[in-house]
């Protein structure tokens, strides 16, 4: 038994008539006919009685056509859900995010993957520090990371998205807060507060190497986990942070920020495990291209 032969059992049965059967199956009549028999003998029982005026359906013949009818169904729904997966409409979907990113484009990614994807169950995951984002992936945890390069795992596939300013982050009781600009060497006798990479973060390796090129070395005073929480300790005086520019939109009270000299930028870039990428991936990254144009 064969599926076609359950398709073409429905269209007799729906049509009652061999030759129209065969019309809507653009198929010749003898060859409809010797399927149905090939089905029934294989079943050991008749599905139609027949007679030069009508076809009809027999009582075992109704009782299969509601069973076929439903497996053929879930047959072509189980084969349009695949395709909607396979072009990247369905499915589940985990993202991950570096801290300052997770307040400027994360939502506008998310807003867009909904309203394109509504088929796909989105999970986020915001404030993860690179390490953590490259383990995930490994792990399968998390399918696309917006993370700051270099990386070098040959398995990971890096796309850049944009570039972001480095600017300095002060209280607003600090001398510096109303300067239009500031110079890093300005800051060498601030406390400083950092995100806990415990020297693997990328941006702390930056801001290590931008202080050493302005003569000092950074006293750092907080390791904190998350941007806001780097943000609120700022505001509440206790010491300085240079930051990516788009950490503004966290928009806390008590602190302001300045544009530093000399100009620096930090790329944002979304990753993902060259293989296997399902398609969802794919057409994720196409979205963030679109938002990143924005």
């Amino acid at each position: 038994m064969e599926l076609r032969h359950l398709r073409y059992f429905r269209v007799v049965a729906e049509e009652l008539h061999f030759r129209r059967a065969a019309e809507r199956l653009q198929m010749a009549q003898p060859p409809l006919s010797a399927q149905i028999k090939q089905l029934e003998h294989e079943l050991g029982f008749d599905l139609f009685t027949r007679t030069t005026r009508q076809v009809e359906l027999t009582a075992a013949g109704a009782v299969y056509l509601d069973r076929v009818r439903e497996i053929l169904d879930a047959v072509d729904a189980a084969g349009h859900q695949a395709q909607r997966v396979a072009d990247g409409a369905a499915g589940s979907l985990s993202i991950g995010c570096v801290g300052s990113a997770t307040y400027s484009i994360f939502p506008r990614l998310i807003r867009a993957l909904r309203d394109e994807l509504p088929g796909v169950d989105f999970s986020v995951r915001g404030e993860m520090l690179v390490p953590a984002q490259l383990a995930a992936l490994d792990a399968g945890a998390i399918d696309l990371a917006l993370l700051r390069p270099p990386i070098t795992d040959p398995r990971v596939v890096v796309e850049p998205v944009r570039s972001d300013r480095l600017i300095a982050l002060v209280p607003d009781s600090h001398p510096f807060a109303d300067r239009a600009v500031v110079d890093l060497a300005a800051l060498s006798d601030d406390d400083f507060i950092v995100h806990a990479g415990h020297g693997t973060s990328m941006l702390n390796g930056l801001i290590v190497e931008m202080c050493a090129d302005a003569g000092y070395v950074p006293r750092i005073r907080h390791e904190v986990a998350e941007t806001s929480t780097l943000v609120t300790l700022v505001a509440a005086g206790l010491g300085v942070a240079v930051v990516p520019e788009p950490t503004e939109a966290l928009a806390i009270a008590g602190v302001s920020y300045v544009p530093l000299e000399p100009e620096t930028s930090i790329e944002l870039a979304a990753a993902w495990i060259a293989t296997p990428a399902s398609p969802l991936v794919h057409r994720a990254v196409q979205v963030l291209r679109r938002i990143a144009r924005e």
